[in-house]
C-alpha cells in the first residue's frame, strides 16, 4: 500500500488488538444494551471493572459492572444523562461520562471515555476506556 507519505511500514488492526488482548471484545453485552456497532474496552476499563474479593463478597461481579458502564453510555449517547461530548453523533465521536463504580468496597465516581471511530474495514466501531487513555 502507497500513501501520501511512502510505504506503510507496518500496522496493527484492530482485529489484531483483540486478539492480542490490547482491546476485550464486549460486543455481546454491548448489543443488549442497544449499540449496534462492536465495542471493545481497554484493558485497564476491564481491569478496573473486575471486582476485587471484597466487591464479590458485596455482590459485586463482572458482567453486572460492564453492564452499568455500557447502559450509561447509551445514556449518555442518547442525550439521557449529561455528559462531554466532542464533535458530533455517530463516526468520530468522543463522548466523556461518569458513573459510580465500588472499588475495594468503596463506592467512587469515575470518568469514562467512549470513542466510535472506524474498524479494519472501515465500519464505524466503539472503544471504551479511561479519560488518559488514547
Amino acid at each position: 500500500m502507497t500513501e501520501l507519505f511512502g510505504e506503510v511500514i507496518s500496522s496493527y488492526s484492530r482485529a489484531q488488538a483483540l486478539y492480542d488482548g490490547v482491546l476485550v471484545d464486549v460486543s455481546e453485552l454491548a448489543q443488549e444494551a442497544g449499540f449496534v456497532f462492536p465495542v471493545a474496552v481497554t484493558p485497564a476499563l476491564h481491569s478496573l471493572l473486575t471486582p476485587t474479593v471484597k466487591d464479590l463478597a458485596k455482590g459485586q461481579d463482572f458482567t453486572g459492572r460492564l453492564w452499568d458502564a455500557l447502559y450509561m453510555l447509551s445514556m449518555s449517547i442518547k442525550g439521557a444523562l449529561p455528559s462531554r461530548k466532542v464533535a458530533g453523533p455517530g463516526p468520530g465521536q468522543t463522548t466523556f461520562y461518569k458513573l459510580y463504580l465500588v472499588v475495594n468496597g468503596r463506592r467512587r465516581l469515575q470518568e469514562l471515555k467512549a470513542i466510535c471511530g472506524p474498524g479494519d474495514q472501515g465500519e464505524p466501531v466503539v472503544t471504551v476506556m479511561l479519560p488518559n487513555e488514547d
